[in-house]
């Protein structure tokens, strides 16, 4: 018996923030393949919509090098606790309350967060994102970081930072065009309006997509998008584009009778990990790498001047934007964008003064 060596960073990780767990491969016929296992690796803060903290950050990137020399490994399959979200980004209690008006701080801070993303991309084993729900901002960076991902067709997917005072440069700028094209990308990075499962799919960003929603003991698809592969009125694909009018009321009287079930999901899942099962092993690892230079050689040219302009950032814009977010309430989380942009263009510095005044709670006590 080979007495192996331990390569894992720091040994015997106790995961308090994530959850780590190795979970059955099938083989074909179903029945579990003996001495060899899938690592789930799991965001485990669903009341916050399985957003990162700091201490998460280290946490995922422990996982993935343990789950990288993990040799019964199969695949590392990446997902959150819940059916609300995949991952909605960095942690903005935390962004609001500690990093905003620290740059320094911040600084540090994108050196976890370009490890996280590192740490997925130099993953010996296939990472397969399971996207257990919305998959928005820094977690929609996470999981294009992954080789492939499958969707329960409730799930959203988009940015969030030029609404919210950052911009999307950590990783969505690198990979996004690479999936959906530039064009796509860029509407995607500076609009920030969420695309569904559906859409998503049809624009290749998913490797599979299951429906979620029970109604009556059967499955259906997203009732609040448009499942048909028809055109509107000015010839756009319709297929994944949200419904409008008396259809969107219907879809949401349907998605009230149903309940969110993510068995097929798993089923998906398990069903992929067996294809994978189902390969030479480092010819499988090989292939992966080479296609991940893609990504990897716009991650690498990119990620530390990103992090220094998104650093200096959080004593202007994020610090704006973090804070209203995090302070805002049902009547607004956004700065006032045409106050902010009419003070700085009669050349108003920043200030606590101006963040203040364009706070949306200064908004809403105006007479």
């Amino acid at each position: 018996m080979t007495e192996w060596k331990n390569h894992d960073l720091v040994p015997e990780t106790e995961f308090k923030e994530i959850r780590y767990e190795r979970r059955p491969v099938l083989k074909p016929d179903g029945k579990p393949a003996e001495g060899v296992h899938a690592v789930w690796i799991s965001l485990d803060n669903p009341t916050q919509l399985n957003s990162y903290t700091t201490p998460a950050v280290k946490e995922v990137i422990l996982a993935f090098r343990k789950a990288s020399q993990d040799r019964a490994a199969v695949a590392a399959v990446f997902t959150g606790t819940g059916d609300r979200a995949f991952c909605t980004g960095g942690n903005t209690k935390e962004y609001a309350e500690y990093y905003a008006g620290r740059p320094g701080e911040y600084r540090q801070y994108m050196r976890l967060f370009n490890d996280m993303v590192t740490a997925i991309l130099h993953c010996d084993k296939p990472v397969v994102c399971r996207v257990n729900g919305m998959r928005i901002g820094g977690g929609q960076e996470i999981g294009m970081a992954c080789d492939f991902s499958i969707a329960q067709d409730l799930a959203r997917f988009g940015q969030a930072g030029p609404k919210h005072g950052s911009a999307p440069d950590g990783g969505s700028t690198d990979f996004l065009p690479l999936f959906v094209g530039v064009e796509s990308a860029m509407y995607s990075c500076t609009v920030c309006e969420p695309w569904s499962a559906h859409k998503a799919y049809r624009l290749g960003l998913l490797t599979d997509l299951v429906p979620a929603l029970r109604v009556d003991d059967a499955y259906v698809p997203n009732p609040l998008v448009w499942i048909d592969n028809g055109c509107d009125e000015y010839g756009r694909p319709r297929h994944g584009e949200p419904k409008t009018g008396p259809a969107l009321q219907e879809g949401k009287d349907l998605l009230r009778r149903g309940t969110v079930d993510l068995s097929l999901l798993d089923q998906r899942i398990d069903a992929f990990c067996t294809k994978l099962l189902m390969t030479m092993p480092d010819c499988l690892t090989k292939t992966i790498e080479s296609v991940r230079k893609h990504k990897l050689e716009h991650w690498d040219r990119n990620r530390e001047s990103n992090r220094a302009w998104l650093s200096l950032n959080m004593m202007t814009e994020a610090n704006a934007g973090f804070r209203a977010f995090n302070e805002g309430d049902q009547n607004g989380r956004e700065v006032d964008f045409p106050e902010l942009r009419r003070r700085l263009a009669q050349g108003e510095v920043w200030s606590e003064e101006l963040i203040q005044a364009v706070h949306p709670k200064a908004r809403h006590a105006q007479p």
